[in-house]
């Protein structure tokens, strides 16, 4: 909680006119990204705070490093309902355990979780409170940056790939959208066996590394994509995977084999969605939704556990991490957040 914030007097940094320190009496030692109303990057401050109090199923973590999610640009827009300001935003993180129990003291952490940053305070400033059993030690072979890139990303892959269509080794499966989400599919669903399809509006870079993880990429040069889908697959999909929905969602349903399961998680254009349900019922198609908001910090935990030995082996690669920021530069990386990056944007608060 941010005790005592209201309280607290403004003092504008002078070289950085849009940010603020909050000074409070008493000492403050955190300093943390702070809004306490919707809008804009322009809303956030940089405040000292009193460390958070640690309770007995509880630990506090040294942020190290902490990225920055579209989902937190949104949430400091005011676009989650469940978000009461004043609070720090941020869910993904990589840090130090500095105070807790005596065997974690010391260990190197990684987290995620659709609970902080929203209905309690976030990755983005240089301690967080997080509970016990949320607690996972990061793998050695990953930079704090590298760990806190991966969270939300990741996490949002495996629900889809593995928890809701259950890809198993020999099925096709289809991602729509080759972001960063698209890119942890490519990676999950080939280390289970799968054959990777790819659909994007551009055929991505040569340097980018989900080329070797795609067995085939289809983009609007190549023709209708559901027609290029079917010759490629003799008649569909076992496994279609959306990161855009909305106006992709027809399309989707469409490149769907018989029993095909459909895993949508945004909503990106629009919310409301059309499809031919005789269709969708005669070929028993499956849809299933997403939401990693519903995985907290111990839940989340869970399934970073299961893919940290892929990453530590190396069969998982981190995101391209394109800029890292300090706190004082925040409201410049939500800027470049919200404009569209190829890679992940990094805090580094206690670095």
């Amino acid at each position: 909680m941010l005790c005592g914030i209201r309280d607290c007097r403004p003092v504008p940094l002078p070289t950085i006119s849009a940010i603020i320190i909050n000074h409070c009496d008493g000492q403050f030692i955190m300093r943390a990204i702070l809004f306490d109303r919707f809008g804009g990057p322009e809303v956030l401050s940089l405040a000292t705070l009193p460390d958070p109090i640690r309770e007995a199923d509880t630990a506090i973590v040294s942020v190290k490093a902490a990225s920055i999610n579209p989902s937190d640009v949104k949430n400091v827009q005011g676009r989650m309902a469940q978000t009461k300001p004043p609070r720090i935003p941020g869910r993904d993180y990589s840090g130090v355990v500095v105070a807790g129990p005596a065997e974690w003291i010391g260990a190197e952490v990684w987290g995620s979780g659709g609970d902080v940053g929203f209905t309690r305070d976030g990755t983005h400033g240089d301690k967080i409170a997080v509970p016990v059993a949320s607690l996972r030690r990061k793998p050695p072979r990953l930079s704090h940056e590298e760990a806190a890139s991966i969270g939300v990303n990741f996490i949002a892959a495996w629900c889809g790939v593995k928890g809701a269509a259950r890809v198993i080794t020999g099925e096709t499966l289809v991602i729509i959208g080759l972001g960063g989400v698209g890119r942890a599919a490519a990676q999950i669903a080939k280390r289970h066996g799968a054959r990777v399809i790819g659909i994007d509006r551009h055929r991505p870079l040569p340097d980018v590394p989900v080329l070797s993880d795609v067995d085939k990429i289809i983009t609007p040069e190549d023709g209708d994509p559901v027609e290029q889908l079917k010759e490629l697959t003799g008649g569909g999909a076992q496994i279609v995977f959306d990161t855009v929905g909305g106006s992709m969602f027809e399309t989707a349903v469409r490149m769907l084999a018989h029993r095909g399961r459909l895993v949508e998680i945004s909503a990106t254009d629009r919310r409301q969605v059309s499809f031919d349900l005789a269709d969708f019922y005669h070929n028993e198609s499956q849809l299933f939704g997403v939401d990693t908001l519903k995985h907290d910090l111990t839940l989340s935990a869970i399934l970073l556990e299961e893919m940290a030995s892929g990453f530590e082996q190396g069969f998982y690669r981190p995101p391209v991490i394109e800029e890292v920021f300090e706190l004082e530069q925040a409201q410049e990386a939500y800027r470049l957040v919200a404009r569209g990056t190829r890679g992940r944007v990094v805090l580094t608060p206690a670095a």
